[in-house]
């Protein structure tokens, strides 16, 4: 009888847990929120990082267009980065103190993301006068830039100095791209389809690294609610 009885019963027990599992599971989802990025407007920043313009703005920041040579002598504007979530930096070839590093470290994410047409990368020289073409074409193959992904570029001074100061909030006041200024930064930015910028990490931390990656992939999944 015992046995008779269990047999009959084991698809109602299994039926029961999956029950169970799947209610758990459900309440788990809708007590714990998904996570989602900040979304960084001028007066969200660190003062020093911002162009006193623009420190009384609380909302709806964006990248402001840009025009640059990349390592092939292409143009680059934001039409290349339409509809992709992207890392910014600055950094100059001849650097041989945090540069090399952010490169490298900037190489790695290109790595995760290789398959991924969503994500790119853009780097811009702080000295573009001594960076010209040709120079970014031999850092970019030493470095292995796939040319598709990552964009490292050149441009006037001013205009470089203005993304740093007015779009990417990433140096300290250091001049406003004139003949004896020079910034230096170890930040990468964050920006998303948007142009609305989404973090802020060390690109020589590897613990800042790993967060950019995983912050990567939350970004992503927004675009798929």
């Amino acid at each position: 009888m015992d046995t008779q009885f269990f047999k009959k019963s084991f698809p109602t027990l299994v039926i029961m847990g999956l029950f169970s599992v799947i209610m758990i599971y459900a309440i788990y989802t809708l007590l714990t929120p998904e996570k989602k990025l900040p979304i960084y407007n001028p007066a969200d920043v660190n003062p020093k990082l911002v162009d006193e313009s623009l420190l009384h703005i609380r909302r709806n920041h964006k990248v402001l267009d840009f025009k640059l040579i990349n390592q092939n002598g292409d143009t680059i504007t934001q039409e290349d980065y339409k509809n992709k979530i992207y890392v910014a930096d600055f950094f100059f070839t001849r650097c041989m103190t945090i540069c090399p590093v952010m490169t490298n470290n900037m190489g790695k994410l290109q790595e995760v993301f290789k398959e991924d047409d969503d994500i790119k990368f853009l780097s811009h020289s702080v000295t573009p006068v001594m960076d010209s073409v040709p120079i970014l074409k031999e850092y970019a193959i030493k470095k292995g830039v796939i040319d598709s992904k990552w964009n490292i570029t050149t441009g006037t001074k001013k205009h470089i100095y203005e993304l740093a100061r007015k779009s990417y909030f990433a140096v300290l006041d250091e001049g406003d791209g004139g003949l004896q200024d020079f910034i230096h930064t170890e930040n990468f930015v964050l920006v998303d389809k948007k142009r609305q910028i989404r973090g802020y990490y060390d690109g020589t931390d590897l613990d800042d690294i790993q967060r950019l990656i995983a912050d990567i992939k939350i970004l992503k999944n927004e675009y798929l609610d």
